[in-house]
């Protein structure tokens, strides 16, 4: 399975990629743990590559308790 906790919600590879993004994908693979805790809160953060265009590809990092996110355009 996939889809994980993130603030309270359920949410899919997708819905997680396109918050982060602020934008619709293309295409997201799935939610991984990122082995790290968040900077801000301390919380469990989980990761998300994605392709936001064709030709690019870009791996989310996302805290699953509070507002933090951080992107890793390659």
């Amino acid at each position: 399975m996939s889809n994980r906790v993130v603030q309270g919600r359920m949410v899919t590879p997708e819905s997680l990629a396109e918050q982060v993004e602020g934008d619709s994908v293309l295409e997201a693979e799935p939610i991984r743990d990122a082995d790290r805790d968040c900077p801000d809160c301390g919380g469990d953060v989980i990761s998300v590559g994605y392709m936001p265009s064709v030709t690019e590809f870009v791996t989310a990092y996302k805290c699953q308790e509070c507002d933090w996110a951080e992107v890793d355009r390659d």
